[in-house]
């Protein structure tokens, strides 16, 4: 019977193993070594304290010392540190960070709950930078913000584009700081695919931030003021925010002669037992199975790790209960946008060479008519053969985390692309479509498994038209105003039927439309009259948020950071009529903001409310081209507004 356990390290895993111990046992004697001040605080909110989201400090901190000794009846030693573990004789070695001392502790079971720590790299004049931070704790947090309220810097740079480095981007941004962030790889945000990852690059420029991808840190100068990057560019910076990954915590693992991974993880059985029976390890330190291909892996997340600490501390007490690995499943905030994501992307599958396929919808969060709808831009992984849901991704304003939960869900429960389909969601007009966006992937997905449907993917359009395929836009002609595939002809959808002899039945025939939705109508009417035909899968909208629109090759705007054309100061904007596109699919946006420009005169103002700025993302270039100008932008919640003066 496990009479007492050490647990080095607080915070998620520790922190949970710790009060699920005390639930399980009155007895048991559990002392809990933390090397900072703070046992237990919410590193996830650390980004917003900096940038004033949260105001109130002692809000991040989920537990006191005092607090949980006394709730939970243990012994809690911060400022102390273990710096040695002796398996053999079930002892460690603790020194008091305060006073030097040194003593030994013994033990019945072991738990090391040691984290990660941010990686730094050594970068040439790194260690005389004297504006260099990093992020993993209350002190690191006190660093920054105290360096932002009181040296009131007017630019920072960001080294890397994860979870991190995007939170803290945004919230230097909030703080009236303008941001780089410098990306070695080709998009920001490594668990979304490249496409999804578009459009948030698009919205971080929107944003005012300056986004550097496929480029690298090569050395600082000036102590910091100046960073040279690999292909010899230099960003004049006032701080830099270091977040380009972390490195696990296993130096007392790897001294006490535990098994450690290819990538220094700490590896674990499912039972979160080292290769010492009586040590246990979880959370960001340790190597975990990757729940959808089942090979090993390392994600270090907060759920999982609270999860681990749970299982861990029942496992100690004699109980077996095995972890089931990790999905993955996570959510970021960028600004206006939620991302999140579950399972794998394509990146994981094709290098594991799992056969795999997608498809990309672009949904309202919920009913069209009722105020506030949004699109989501949605993409499903899964396996064409079986239906296996193997990840999936979304983005948008509202709605995003809740569908992408829906699917986490559904893959733990075995569930396939079918029974998507069959999922009886809650509705109601604020919150969903009577076909939410989950039961719309399931229903493409099927049609896709059944051969109803075929279709080909943004990066294979180029090629498939180069190549001299037929690719008809079935859009209206105004919304190829906006932008369209270079190559394609026009034959929207309504005309089709009567335009059947213009379409050769020798080759496949390619269409596209907006979001896919009118493609797959189309991909009906000409399959139905013996044609083979394929849909451009997400249409327009997915392609688009990769290459961009062919509409401002030759046209030149000057505008600000929010895509505003820079003109003469307008204080006094008289409006002369409203149009509201929010929550409208497409052609309407683009049907109802020309009819409304046809309604005034010239040098009268039109002001827009629309929600998907994705359609609406070429108005610059379109006002442009037609004479006229865009006046002022405002993000209000979910809306965005134009002020566009006609010509």
């Amino acid at each position: 019977m496990t009479q007492k356990v050490i647990i080095i390290g607080g915070v998620a895993g520790g922190a949970t193993a710790a009060a699920k111990l005390r639930r399980l046992s009155e007895d048991v004697e559990i002392i809990l070594v933390e090397r900072g001040e703070y046992i237990s605080f919410a590193n996830c909110g650390l980004p917003y304290y900096i940038g004033e989201t949260i105001t109130d400090r002692s809000k991040l901190l989920v537990q006191t010392v005092e607090g949980m000794s006394e709730r939970f009846n243990m012994d809690i030693r911060n400022l102390s540190e273990v710096v040695s573990i002796n398996p053999d004789h079930h002892s460690v070695t603790i020194k008091n960070l305060r006073n030097g001392e040194e003593y030994k502790e013994t033990y019945d079971k072991l738990l090391l709950s040691p984290g990660a720590r941010p990686i730094i790299p050594p970068i040439p004049c790194l260690k005389e930078n004297e504006t260099l931070f990093t992020l993993r704790n209350i002190p690191d947090t006190d660093k920054i913000k105290n360096y932002v309220d009181q040296q009131k810097p007017k630019q920072a740079v960001v080294v890397g584009g994860g979870f991190i480095g995007i939170e803290m981007a945004e919230n230097l941004a909030e703080r009236g700081i303008k941001v780089t962030i410098i990306e070695m790889a080709n998009q920001v945000m490594a668990p979304i695919d490249y496409e999804m990852a578009s459009i948030l690059h698009h919205h971080l420029k929107e944003k005012g931030v300056r986004l550097i991808l496929e480029n690298g840190v090569q050395s600082f100068a000036d102590n910091g003021k100046k960073i040279i990057l690999s292909d010899g560019t230099t960003v004049d910076t006032d701080m830099t925010i270091l977040s380009i990954g972390v490195r696990p915590e296993n130096e007392l693992a790897k001294n006490a002669g535990l098994e450690l991974g290819p990538r220094g993880h700490i590896i674990v059985n499912e039972y979160l037992q080292t290769s010492n029976e009586d040590i246990y390890a979880v959370g960001d330190a340790i190597e975990v199975v990757d729940y959808i291909n089942g090979n090993q892996t390392a994600i270090p997340l907060a759920g999982p790790a609270n999860r681990q600490g749970r299982i861990a501390a029942k496992n100690m007490m004699g109980q077996k209960e095995k972890y089931q690995g990790t999905l993955g499943t996570s959510v970021a905030k960028v600004f206006d946008l939620t991302v999140a994501s579950t399972g794998n992307n394509e990146k994981t599958l094709k290098r594991i060479r799992t056969p795999y396929e997608v498809l990309h919808i672009h949904p309202s969060s919920h009913a069209g008519y009722y105020p506030g709808a949004a699109q989501i831009s949605l993409k499903l992984i899964f396996n064409k053969e079986t239906g296996k849901i193997y990840g999936a991704q979304a983005i948008g304003v509202d709605g995003v985390e809740k569908r992408i939960d829906v699917i986490s869900t559904a893959i733990k429960g075995g569930l396939t692309v079918e029974d998507l389909t069959n999922l009886e969601l809650s509705y109601a007009p604020p919150y969903s479509s009577a076909k939410d966006p989950v039961n719309m992937a399931g229903y493409v997905a099927t049609n896709i498994l059944e051969g109803e449907l075929e279709h080909i993917q943004w990066h294979e359009v180029d090629k498939t038209i180069d190549d001299g395929g037929l690719l008809i836009d079935v859009r209206e002609p105004m919304e190829r105003e906006f932008g369209y595939i270079k190559g394609s002809i026009n034959i929207p959808l309504n005309d089709l039927r009567k335009r059947l002899n213009e379409i050769p039945k020798d080759k496949t025939v390619y269409v596209s439309c907006q979001v896919g939705l009118r493609g797959y109508l189309a991909s009906r009417i000409l399959k139905n009259n013996g044609y083979h035909v394929k849909n451009v899968d997400g249409g327009w909208k997915t392609y688009s948020s990769v290459y961009g629109s062919n509409i401002h090759v030759d046209v030149e705007t000057t505008t600000n950071d929010l895509g505003e054309t820079i003109i003469q100061d307008e204080n006094d904007i008289i409006v002369d009529e409203v149009v509201d596109v929010t929550g409208l699919t497409c052609p309407m946006p683009i049907v109802k903001l020309k009819k409304g420009i046809e309604t005034i005169e010239s040098n009268q103002i039109l002001e827009l409310h629309a929600t998907d700025r994705g359609t609406l993302n070429d108005l610059p270039a379109w006002s442009k081209n037609a004479g006229h100008t865009i006046l002022k932008t405002e993000q209000d919640g979910p809306v965005i507004k134009f002020w566009i003066k006609k010509k």
